[in-house]
This record gives C-alpha cells, structure tokens and sequence, in this order.
C-alpha cells in the first residue's frame, strides 16, 4: 500500500498490486501465450513449407509476435490489462494514475522480452527481473521503471480514484488551458490531484474547501500563465488535470508542454462553471 497525504493532512490511498499477485498474472499469461505459440505451430505444420529457411524465419516472428506483440497489444487496447492481469484485478497506470498509452504498453513489453522474460541473458536478466519487483519500494519491474508506470489492484479500492473518466476543460478555460505550460507539474502532484478530483465528494465540505485551496495553490505554484480572474477552484482544477491528461494521450511523446494549437471562440461573456466539484457518477 502506498499513499499520497494531502496538505490538510489526509490520506489519499493508492493500493499498489503485489508481487504475488503480480507473479500469479504473469503465470496465467505465459500459459496464454503458450497456447497460441502451439496453434501457430500446428498451423505452420499443416501448411506445410518446402523451404526450412523460410519456415524458421516464420516461426521467430510467430514467436516475437506471441512473446511481446500480445502483452503490448493487450495492454494498449485494454488500458493496461492483459488476461493474466484481468483475472487478478490488476491494471498497469502512468505513474500520475491515467490509463497508459501506445509508448507505455511498447516499452513494458519489449523490456519484459529483452531484459526480464526470457531477457538477453537469461536466466540473470530473468532474476535482475524479479529482484528488481520484489526489492522496489514502489513495487515496480524494470519495465514498469523503462515506461514511468506501475500496477495497481482495482479490487482493493483504487480503481474509482485512479481511472476514472476525466471530465474534459470547460469551454471557457479551453484557450487558456492549451497555452498552460505544465512541464513543472509533476507525476506525484498530478496524482494526488487526480485522487483529490475524483474522491472530493467523499470529503466533508470543509475538508474538499480546504483541500481544494491547497491544491490550487500548488498547481498555481508551477504552472503559468495565471487563469483568468475569479476562475472557481473546482473548474481550474479540473482543467489542469484534463489538459495535462489530453497532451499525454494524443502528444507523439510524452513531452509537456504540447506546443498551443488555435483556440476555439468563447463568447465574451461566458464564466467557467462554479460551486462544488462536478465528479462522474
């Protein structure tokens, strides 16, 4: 169990999976992709090929297709799970908490065939594997470190506060949130601000005030430019957080900030919206 504690002094859990967990999944997907390698060999001998070079050719791209095409595949489609980790509650995330990406899944699964399983030296690369997941502190493989990800269990309670939907940047802030430089905005901030985003209707009023003051102190700290004038805290928060979420989607790198594109036209009296946070059901 790792945590984040907020500057109000509470603690916004963060149920990380552990290594057995983590093992047992692993397990359950190599015994997937066992299967599927032996289909595609009794295809390979049913069809039949005169020529052996061209036939082991075939069967070393079967096999890197098996070994790192489906946990990368999986895990891109799913957002982060495979069908060892489904079966286990888990689910790999961005170390800010968001679902990852295309560049997640791809540097986890080729880490996991070059360095970890079966790796290129194996078995040392096998062990430096499971050393490095069962000494991190953080519970991470190299993969996991290689991606800036980790896994979580969504069965211990985590899921709600790390993946939910994120509510998009009110029209209003759109112009403003593009033109955001975010690159102090780090992932332990972002994190914490994503938990706080997505559990503030768990919170006494006075605990989500507060809380929400502190927050938007601490973004406000590292970001520019300023927000427009009596901008509610809960529409800039949720702002920074959904803009820092589309740059990491759609950006070719993970690179903050994304360079501004043309904003769209806000009519000149329109407000961004004010009151409690507005959280996904």
């Amino acid at each position: 169990m790792g945590g984040l504690v907020s500057g109000e002094g509470v603690a916004l859990d963060l149920s990380r999976a552990g290594v057995g967990s983590r093992m047992v999944a692993t397990v359950l997907d190599l015994l997937v992709q066992l299967v599927a390698l032996l289909i595609l060999l009794i295809v390979d001998g049913a069809i039949g090929s005169g020529d052996d070079a061209a036939l082991a050719a075939l069967v070393i791209g079967e096999l890197v297709l098996v070994l790192a095409g489906y946990p990368i595949g999986c895990e891109w489609l799913s957002r982060g799970r495979t069908v060892g980790k489904a079966a286990l509650g888990l689910r790999v995330v961005r170390d800010d908490g968001g679902p990852i990406g295309f560049r997640q899944a791809l540097v986890r699964g080729l880490a996991g065939l070059l360095l970890e399983k079966p790796g290129l030296l194996p078995p040392l690369s096998t062990a430096a594997g499971l050393a490095t997941l069962a000494f991190s502190s953080s519970s991470k493989r190299i993969g996991d470190f290689m991606a800036g990800t980790f896994v979580v269990s969504e069965r211990a309670g985590s899921r709600r506060a790390l993946l939910a939907p994120v509510l998009g940047v009110p029209v209003p802030l759109q112009p403003w949130a593009m033109s955001l430089d975010l690159s102090g905005l780090d992932d332990q901030l972002a994190l914490g601000l994503r938990q706080f985003v997505f559990r503030a209707s768990q919170f006494s009023p006075a605990a989500r005030d507060g809380m929400g003051a502190d927050f938007r102190a601490r973004v406000l700290a590292v970001t520019s430019p300023p927000p427009p004038a009596d901008t509610p805290t809960p529409a800039l928060l949720i702002a920074v957080l959904a803009e820092r979420r589309r740059r990491a989607e759609f950006a070719p790198a993970a690179t903050m900030p994304m360079a501004p594109t043309a904003p769209p036209v806000v009519p000149p009296d329109s407000r961004p919206p004010s009151g409690p946070f507005t959280l996904p059901s």
